[in-house]
Parts: C-alpha cells; structure tokens; sequence
C-alpha cells in the first residue's frame, strides 16, 4: 500500500487494524498524539503534514510500508496544541546504555532487617560460579522473601567447603558452621571468619580475596566492641553487631601455583598492558634507567631515593623506613613465615 503524503497514520493504522488519524489531520491541522505506533519510514521532517506532532518525509512518501515491515513505537512528547517537544527513538537509548561500561553486580551480604536482628533467615546455595576478574568463587544463594510472596537472589562471595544445595542461615540465632553469617558479637574468640562488614550494614567490607581470613581476638562487653585481626595483621576494633561470614575465602593458594614456562606467563598478563615482560633496570642502558649502565650488571649507588626526587631518578626504594638486614624480632618473624 502505498503511504499517502496528507495523512501520516493511515498505513500504519491499517497494518494495526486501528482507526486511522482524525479527519482534522487531513486538513492539514495538527491532532494530538494518541499513541499509535509509527512506521520505520516516519521521521521528524519539515516539508509535509502535520498528523500527531509528526511529520511525513519525502522518502516516505516514495516507500511502501507492507504489513510485513517493523513497526515500533516513538516516544514523541507533544504539546496540547499538537506542536512536538522531542522525538527519539528507543535505539538510541540502547546504544546510550551499550556504550557506557557495564556494572558488575556486587558480591555482598543481604540486606540487614528485622529478621536476621533477631532470629535467621534460611537460604539455598543454587550455584557456584566463577566471576570475572575475581579470584575467588561466588555463591548464588536464595532466600524466601521476607515481607512478600516471591525470591531473594543474592550473590555471596563462597568460603572455602560451601557446595551447591547447601542450607545456608543468616542472623543473630544461627549456628556456627561454615558459610553462615552471624554477627561477630554472638563468635567465640578464636573463630576464623571473612567478609567481615567494617561498619554495620555496609554487607561486607574486609578479608574477601581469595584465601583470605580474620580472627575473633577478644569482645568487650561494655561498649559492645570486637577485636578481629586481620589478613594483614592489624587488629581493627569493630562494633560488635557487624556481621562475617564463618569460614575461609575459597580459591586460597591460587596465587602459589608455579608459571612454569613463560607461555602461562604470557596468557595470564595478557590482559594487563605493559606488565609482562618487565625487563629489571641494571639490564638497561644509562640513558633509559638510573640504574643502568656500567661494564657488569650492577646499580653503582644507593638504592633507596629520597620523596621528593625528580621523576628521572625517582626509581628504586622510594622513601624506605628501613634499609638493611631484619634483625632482632623483626628476623624472627620473617623466619617464621617462611616456614
């Protein structure tokens, strides 16, 4: 059917099986916008008529709309008078949102409510699944709504034993097993823990790379305090309403296993530019590092530079606190854990 330049919707109305524009529209009057869907061919132009705050293009007029062609809608904004506001169409919005990075959904604890305060709430791990950039696995778990009918999904970050269909409970009455969450006030001393919130509520904060873990040391009772040491070894104070999770971060030692061949090497830096190879300083000529140079590999002066050096020297250990071999304790610790 060929698309009559007087009136913009006949065709389109006739593909829809809906009443076509108002006889004000074919006299060249502008009618209000009634939500009937568009064309592919109908575009805001300025040389033919006026039908809901549209226009018909010359082109349109010399293309033929078949029943079998795409129709969509527009989002045209039109005034009272039936002049338009603002037309575009929903691809736009598309490629606006495909251009723009994704989010990645965030591995956290649910969020804290009437329910875990005061009892527990029972959840199903679904799935174990790998995130990208992440070195430790997540856990799907679901929950029952508590408030409505329906599903919680949420995204756990999994301890180290956690396996698809086990329960999982979370709240001040839960017991102590791996993969719950309970508040830090309610763990014994000595509890390994991860995830652990740094202020309550915040779903998780500290000690959730791979491998990684904190100790209940001590709780205080009187300003409801807990001491918990961390995977770097400081000892931070939290409240003791705060909740982790029982348990080890899965995917520990990943970091352990050996290259082997610059291959693996290769493939694992891949993604990281210009990290891999890195070629050491004494191995350079002078004028492309300060430690290079000199008839055999070596940095020729100290290797600890000041904070305030140029950016041409500053290369080496960059305001260092100490120099020197590990002696007294400090040795002894090192040795330790090296073992």
């Amino acid at each position: 059917m060929q698309c009559p330049g007087a009136v913009c919707g006949i065709c389109v109305a006739s593909m829809l099986g809906l009443q076509t524009a108002p006889a004000a529209a074919a006299g060249g009057k502008a009618a209000p916008f009634d939500g009937t869907p568009r064309c592919r061919c109908w575009s805001p132009g300025p040389d033919s008529c006026h039908w809901g705050g549209g226009h018909w293009s010359a082109a349109a007029e010399r293309s033929n709309c078949r029943p079998s062609q795409k129709v969509f809608w527009l989002n045209s904004h039109v005034r009272s008078d039936g002049s338009q506001l603002k037309t575009h169409h929903p691809a736009a919005d598309l490629r606006r949102q495909m251009s723009q990075p994704a989010q990645g959904r965030p591995a956290r604890f649910r969020a804290l409510d009437v329910g875990e305060r005061s009892g527990y709430l029972k959840g199903l791990v679904t799935d174990i699944v790998h995130d990208p950039g992440r070195g430790a696995p997540l856990a799907r778990v679901t929950f029952r709504h508590p408030f409505r009918h329906g599903q919680q999904k949420e995204l756990f970050i999994a301890a180290e034993g956690m396996y698809t269909g086990q329960p999982i409970y979370c709240g001040r009455r839960a017991n102590l097993s791996i993969g719950n969450v309970l508040p830090v006030g309610t763990l014994p001393e000595g509890t390994v823990i991860c995830n652990v919130e740094g202020r309550v509520g915040d779903r998780g904060a500290l000690a959730r790379c791979s491998g990684d873990y904190a100790i209940v040391i001590s709780h205080n009772t009187d300003n409801g305090t807990t001491r918990v040491k961390l995977p770097s070894g400081a000892k931070k104070l939290l409240q003791s309403n705060c909740r982790a999770m029982v348990g080890q971060v899965a995917g520990g030692g990943r970091t352990e296993k050996p290259l082997l061949k610059a291959g693996n090497a290769y493939h694992k830096f891949r993604v990281k530019r210009n990290r891999w190879p890195r070629v050491r300083g004494v191995a350079m000529n002078p004028v492309d590092h300060p430690h290079g140079g000199g008839n055999h590999q070596h940095i020729g002066h100290a290797s600890t530079v000041r904070r305030d050096a140029p950016p041409g020297a500053k290369a080496g250990h960059i305001a260092a606190r100490r120099t020197g071999r590990r002696r007294g304790q400090a040795a002894v610790a090192a040795g330790k854990s090296m073992l």
